[in-house]
């Protein structure tokens, strides 16, 4: 499997930061089912897992990365602070990395905008965690271009990334240029949840490519170069949505796909 990564910019230590357009989401998986999902998606060739406090599987997901075999920098991780959090930042990233018994994570995202206006306070936060070492790179989620540029305005630093509810329905070029003008990666999650995949546009073009249609709408996040993280518990799924590589969308697709956001 060959994914592209966007480029993020470096680490505090002057190491480029690359992001895989692809990656394995957790939430929901628990226990034994989410320690061997990594470990299916991990020998499927995924290179980027994507966790958070509070999925409470922190530690089935560093187990099957260490179990794996892949080593440790082959592989971008990101985990979340719960919102009702702030206030704890330090405390959580800590027990975030020693869960997944990791030095660093590469992203941390703020999970949803805390209340009362202290997205401010936790960003800080989180940039202070960026500079001293425990995570890579710091970004957010489930946020709207305002409060992005509030966190911009206060501290002079955009998150790297902004992790929202996204597929081809809610496509929307408006937010997609506030994103890039903005310079934050637009990161996409409940693909499929989000997607008619009996859709006719989308199954007229997976069977034009001998595909299914769950990796057309992966195909299409990729050349959008929007970053995607489906999940799954099945292992020939899981298989099945990491192999891209032996078909490209046109442009006469890509709009058509682009379409559906505006039904």
């Amino acid at each position: 499997m060959t994914i592209p990564a966007l480029p993020l910019g470096k680490a505090a230590d002057g190491t480029p930061i690359e992001m895989p357009l692809l990656g394995f989401g957790t939430w929901q998986l628990r226990g034994d089912a989410a320690y061997q999902a990594v470990r299916d998606a991990l020998e499927a060739g995924y290179r980027h897992l994507d966790t958070a406090t509070m999925y409470g599987n922190e530690a089935e997901v560093g187990r099957a990365l260490r179990d794996s075999g892949v080593a440790r920098d082959q592989v971008f991780l990101t985990t979340k602070l719960p919102p009702e959090r702030a206030g704890k930042e330090r405390a959580t990233i800590e027990a975030s990395v020693r869960a997944l018994g990791v030095d660093a994570v590469d992203l941390w995202l703020i999970h949803w905008p805390p209340h009362r206006g202290r997205s401010v306070k936790v960003w800080r936060e989180f940039l202070k965690a960026r500079d001293e070492g425990l995570t890579r790179a710091v970004g957010v989620s489930n946020y709207g271009a305002d409060e992005i540029d509030e966190l911009a305005a206060e501290t002079g630093e955009r998150p790297a990334v902004n992790q929202i509810r996204f597929g081809p329905t809610l496509y929307d070029p408006a937010v997609v240029a506030a994103h890039r003008d903005r310079g934050v990666v637009l990161e996409g999650y409940s693909p499929f949840k989000t997607t008619n995949l009996h859709d006719p546009v989308l199954t007229s073009i997976a069977s034009t490519h001998g595909v299914d249609p769950a990796r057309v709408v992966l195909r299409w996040h990729i050349q959008h170069e929007f970053v995607v993280i489906p999940k799954s518990a099945t292992p020939e799924r899981i298989a099945r949505n990491a192999d891209l590589d032996g078909f490209v969308l046109t442009d006469e697709e890509m709009a058509a796909i682009d379409a559906l956001g505006r039904q």
